[in-house]
């Protein structure tokens, strides 16, 4: 039509899913790795809670995946709650759930900064992958029990049961 006015559209700015969501950490923990035994006691699970807030904190916004087996379910959940919970049993079952939400949750497009609370090097190539895409991985685990490949995927290790800090927990919360 003579007279009309046309609208010249701008091209839009193509946004990443990263732009749509605030900074964040995905902790994916193996409760019975960093425990250090297949069925830990809830004792032992508020000691590993402990021990990793103390090394690592948490953000308001950062999520917490845990796995274990149905025999560890019930104590991991009581000892460290508001996390998601991912339950097999059987030879690798929890390194298994871990990695499934690793692999097919799009975790790279979603946070910035993994820390996989494990020392199993099944989570060697996961972390490679993340890496790879521009995200921090950070390995918590006991040192005895840090796979050597995972150890190098890693952009930071950091060791739960270091004397001083779990002596100096105990003394504050009372033992355990």
């Amino acid at each position: 039509m003579p007279g009309m006015w046309k609208v010249r559209q701008l091209p839009r700015p193509v946004a990443t899913s990263r732009w749509r969501f605030p900074e964040r950490t995905l902790h994916v923990v193996d409760i019975e790795n960093l425990a250090g035994t297949a069925i830990p006691t809830l004792l032992e699970v508020n000691k590993v809670q402990r021990l990793y807030l103390a090394r690592l904190g948490f953000g308001a916004d950062d999520q917490v995946v845990m796995a274990a087996s149905h025999m560890c379910l019930v104590n991991a959940a009581l000892g460290w709650p508001h996390a998601r919970y991912r339950v097999r049993s059987g030879r690798d079952g929890a390194d298994l759930e871990l990695m499934d939400v690793l692999l097919h949750e799009d975790v790279a497009s979603r946070f910035r900064h993994v820390v996989i609370g494990s020392g199993d090097g099944m989570f060697r190539a996961a972390a490679e992958s993340l890496t790879s895409r521009n995200v921090r991985v950070t390995v918590a685990s006991r040192p005895g029990s840090l796979s050597y490949y995972l150890r190098r995927a890693a952009t930071d290790i950091v060791y739960l049961d270091v004397p001083g800090v779990a002596a100096a927990l105990d003394a504050t919360m009372g033992g355990g």
